[in-house]
């Protein structure tokens, strides 16, 4: 099984597809991010299927980067004999315009492009997809200038330059490549009800240079100058790419069930919008002058979570589905023998009271870039405000999502007093009308009891009935509910610094004291290790922030791409693949250290 840093992500805003350092798709569901995959060697490499191009003979080397500023992917295969390039992207149709993320059109096609640079290379092509998570089998035939796969309700056509074989479950070819030749792939997908299109290979040129030049122009909008500039874009361009423009929906990855520990059951489908995630987004995007799609954001998460605030969810589907029951897929024997195989999440029905927090903070980011509220958004609003009023003493399953029960979890009484906080702001600052008194009474209330309950040893406990570590608690500065600077916040940064840390990665908690219903195994949290890096900016600490900063970028894989996890033993990534979390965390502790020099506040609501 390929480590998960062999991965490099190719998409459309609509899916997106991973592709091995050996050439292989070994990840793709279509139409949407949430479809059952077509290509799903990723979980079980017997039945997933797989779509590889890549030299007949072994490569004496094999080096791959995206185009500048670009989701195009360019694996160039050195042999005995010569070199050749392959280019992957999913296209962007002809009249898409990025500036309207609604505008985003697509095709549902893959396009791969063999490009000859050097002497004479043998190349080999297996085609073999698998519908429904490889479940089905599909029947495979030649018509009109296309090789048809069809299962059940799906299809995927083959148009190539070649003449292929149809055998033993697939499509395989041998061809050489020449100096200056090109060989052109398209897979298309659609409905098998549907007659669908046949593309002429040579299409994949232009589409190709399209999609290129497309993603260069909204990275170019990018207002971030500094030192860290291509990391930054790197990474919001992988944000851009887990987007579902239809609709502004933001996936956590694409991926599902890639495992927190090698062998483990922490296996999780991640396909979908999670609140709290997608908060983060776009805080991110905002920052850096991506304001349309902050706004299809913002409208997509007040369509999501319209109704009684009590039915909130922490996550919804890329369509804002409300019902994603979790599954087990037991065919697939998973990553690296890591299973069950989920589809969907249980954690759906968990009641986590710091998401309200974050659709607060999410309502108030998008006041601040001046995206006007309704008069609807505002009523929306005021009822999630009324139900954290009268909730927020309720224990919760946290930002961990536990499964061992409800606790007091400090960081989820803290993002419940930045729900107030920020409608009182929105009244304080932003002319909004409503019982601002009654809210400031509760905002204060809440710190009272967090800073009476939430507090053992002279530092921040994880929650009301547990006194250990958590590093969740490196947020209440980041959200302004207490400067870093206070005893008891620099206590506790210091001791998650010293007990959950190690080489500038940081643990969730200590897993062998902090029961969560699950068998431990886990590897350690990007997103904790960036929210160190911020804390320690905040305390002056810019020395050491720069230098962790730094050594968490040496643990991108080599296209720049994070994982949710590292596992420092095994020296690989972890968990779902390229997790959204993760990058907007390495966005905002870059923007922090830039602003070290104090030219504008780091802690979020400010």
């Amino acid at each position: 099984m390929k480590p998960i840093e062999d991965y490099a992500l190719i998409g459309d805003t609509h899916s997106a597809a991973l592709v091995a350092l050996n050439g292989s798709i070994d990840w793709l569901c279509l139409p949407r991010f949430d479809s059952p995959s077509c290509f799903g060697a990723l979980l079980d490499e017997a039945k997933g299927g797989h779509w590889r191009i890549c030299s007949a003979d072994p490569a004496v080397s094999i080096d791959r980067a995206y185009r500048d500023d670009s989701m195009v992917l360019e694996t160039a295969f050195s042999t005995r004999t010569g070199t050749v390039t392959v280019i992957d992207c999913l296209p962007f149709e002809t009249g898409s315009q990025i500036d309207d993320p609604r505008a985003i059109h697509t095709q549902d096609v893959v396009v791969r492009i063999v490009r000859g640079e050097a002497g004479v290379v043998e190349m080999a092509m297996t085609y073999e997809p698998r519908f429904d998570y490889g479940y089905v089998m599909p029947w495979f035939r030649q018509a009109e200038g296309r090789v048809e796969a069809i299962g059940g309700p799906d299809a995927l056509d083959l148009c190539s330059d070649l003449v292929v074989e149809l055998s033993d479950g697939g499509v395989h070819s041998r061809f050489d490549v020449e100096a200056g030749e090109v060989v052109c792939f398209i897979a298309a997908y659609h409905k098998s009800h549907d007659r669908g299109r046949t593309f002429n290979p040579r299409e994949a040129l232009g589409l190709v240079e399209r999609t290129d030049r497309i993603w260069r122009t909204w990275a170019g909008r990018c207002t971030y100058q500094g030192r860290w500039r291509p990391e930054l874009i790197r990474s919001l361009l992988t944000l851009k790419a887990l987007i579902y423009s239809p609709t502004g929906g933001i996936v956590a990855a694409p991926t599902t069930s890639l495992p927190e520990a090698i062998g483990g059951v922490r296996n999780w489908d991640y396909r979908f919008c999670w609140l709290r995630d997608a908060t983060f987004t776009l805080e991110v995007l905002l920052d850096h002058g991506f304001t349309s799609e902050a706004r299809e954001w913002r409208n997509w998460l007040q369509t999501a979570v319209a109704g009684d605030p009590e039915d909130l969810q922490i996550m919804y589907g890329v369509g804002g589905e409300r019902r994603l029951p979790e599954a087990e897929l037991a065919w697939l024997n998973g990553y690296d023998g890591s299973s069950p195989v989920r589809t969907g999440n249980g954690a759906v029905e968990q009641f986590q009271l710091d998401v309200y927090g974050e659709v607060m903070d999410s309502f108030h980011s998008a006041r601040r870039a001046g995206i006007e509220t309704s008069s609807d958004a505002w009523d929306l609003e005021k009822d999630i405000i009324e139900f954290v009023c009268s909730n927020w003493g309720e224990p919760d399953e946290g930002i961990w999502e536990v499964r061992s029960g409800r606790k007091n979890f400090v960081h989820s009484k803290v993002m419940a007093w930045v729900a107030v906080d920020r409608a009182v702001q929105a009244v304080d600052t932003y002319g909004r009308s409503g019982p601002v008194e009654r809210w400031r009474r509760t905002r204060a209330d809440i710190v009272a009891d967090v800073m009476t309950k939430g507090i053992a040893g002279g530092r921040f406990r994880r929650a009301y009935e547990d006194d250990g570590l958590d590093a969740s608690l490196l947020m209440l500065p980041l959200v302004g509910f207490i400067p870093a600077s206070h005893e008891v916040m620099e206590a506790t940064v210091d001791a998650i610094d010293a007990e959950l840390s190690m080489d500038a990665l940081v643990h969730r908690y200590k897993e062998e004291e902090a029961d969560d219903g699950l068998p431990p195994g886990e590897g350690s949290f990007f997103l904790c290790a960036f929210w160190l890096v911020n804390c320690l900016v905040l305390l002056g600490r810019t020395e050491d922030a720069a230098h962790r900063f730094e050594r968490l970028l040496e643990l991108r894989n080599d296209v720049g791409l994070l994982s949710e996890q590292f596992d420092r033993r095994l020296d690989r990534l972890l968990g779902n693949f390229p997790q959204a979390f993760s990058h907007t965390a390495l966005v905002t502790s870059a923007m922090a250290l830039d602003r070290a020099g104090g030219r504008r506040p780091l802690a979020r609501g400010q």
